[in-house]
């Protein structure tokens, strides 16, 4: 079994609605989005999954969200931008870019600080 893994860090603000205390009220972090993919082999050179392709399908999913109030975008519209919540639509949006029978995306890890993250993973 292989693991990959990139990351790449955006910045944005959010308010977390119903949230008793400061969060409430808008704030920003700079995430730290990780993702991991496992891959069953390799291809003829060596290959689990290209990377460069890796960082697209992270960027294409994350379009729109850097430097952003995430409150207002469509993938928030009926949902708190939590981490948790993050995690897992990015990760809906990235799976069918990624999972092919031998590559599955594995987990995506947000980081809302060096100490806090939430990660999202399906079984």
């Amino acid at each position: 079994m292989y693991e990959l893994e990139t990351s790449r860090v955006i910045s944005c603000a959010h308010r977390l609605a119903g949230y008793n205390g400061e969060c409430c009220n808008l704030h920003g972090h700079n995430y730290r989005i990780t993702v991991v993919l496992r891959a069953e082999k390799l291809d003829r050179i060596g290959i689990a999954f290209d990377f460069r392709k890796l960082k697209q399908v992270t960027d294409d999913a994350m379009a729109g969200y850097d430097h952003a109030c995430l409150n207002d975008l469509p993938d928030f519209k009926d949902l708190n931008p939590t981490s948790e919540n993050i995690a897992r639509v990015l990760y809906q949006k990235m799976a069918p870019g990624i999972n092919d029978g031998n590559v599955r995306l594995y987990i995506v890890k947000v980081a809302e600080s060096d100490s806090s993250s939430a990660c999202y993973m399906e079984p």
